[in-house]
């Protein structure tokens, strides 16, 4: 059983890399095997189609955002957002292709549904502004509809990475690509804070790049 988990670790990791460089549709089953040291029979053996590869990508992606979106729920809000954002946009950059190839591996009614993940970032989003108008964080002379403004700052962050790929041109994302997004969405959040939570957040912001805690994001060897 070890020797099972390995390979299926090591397939999961070859077709992610691959999927992303080279898209879902353009990657065949053949090559992953290849790139995980296997037969193709092996590769069959634990995942019966590609489509199942990506489906189970796909699960472990969704276990992981939990995971992390779970860890940033008691503290600073200003501190908890800024990091939430950026594993957001870390998770969205290490699984670009669910993004952008998820109709590929995705048939009929399934296709056309709503994807979980990205309607769950965007009440996450409008959970953290709730918080904010309870704490006066947001201004009380602006009569701001937060649902609006989460799907709003969601869209600018969910397509920032995008931005990078397919506007910057960038195959490796660093802790400054990162922080621009990051200030990107803090400007259209900005106006609606008061003075003293656009201060926490500068703070937050600040930390963060000291500390960078969630590491840097590498898609590929440094030379």
């Amino acid at each position: 059983m070890p020797n099972q988990t390995t390979t299926r670790e090591r397939i999961l990791e070859a077709s992610l890399k691959l999927f992303n460089e080279k898209s879902y549709a353009g990657t065949p089953v053949s090559e992953i095997a290849a790139a995980a040291g296997i037969a193709t029979g092996n590769l069959t053996y634990h995942f019966g189609t590609k489509r199942e590869l990506a489906e189970a990508l796909e699960k472990q992606t969704r276990r992981r955002r939990r995971e992390s979106h779970s860890n940033f729920e008691t503290g600073a809000i200003a501190n908890d957002y800024v990091e939430v954002l950026r594993s957001s946009m870390i998770m969205s950059w290490e699984n670009r292709f669910l993004l952008r190839d998820h109709a590929q591996f995705r048939e009929g009614k399934q296709a056309r549904l709503p994807d979980r993940d990205l309607v769950e970032d965007v009440e996450i989003l409008e959970d953290f502004l709730k918080r904010m108008r309870k704490e006066d964080m947001l201004r009380k002379d602006l009569q701001v509809d937060l649902n609006i403004l989460a799907r709003s700052l969601f869209v600018l962050t969910r397509y920032w990475m995008d931005h990078l790929r397919e506007i910057d041109g960038l195959e490796q994302v660093s802790w400054e690509d990162q922080e621009r997004g990051l200030k990107h969405h803090l400007a259209v959040l900005s106006p609606c804070l008061t003075a003293s939570a656009r201060k926490d957040f500068d703070s937050a912001l600040v930390c963060l790049a000291g500390g960078q805690a969630l590491g840097g994001v590498d898609d590929k060897d440094e030379p």
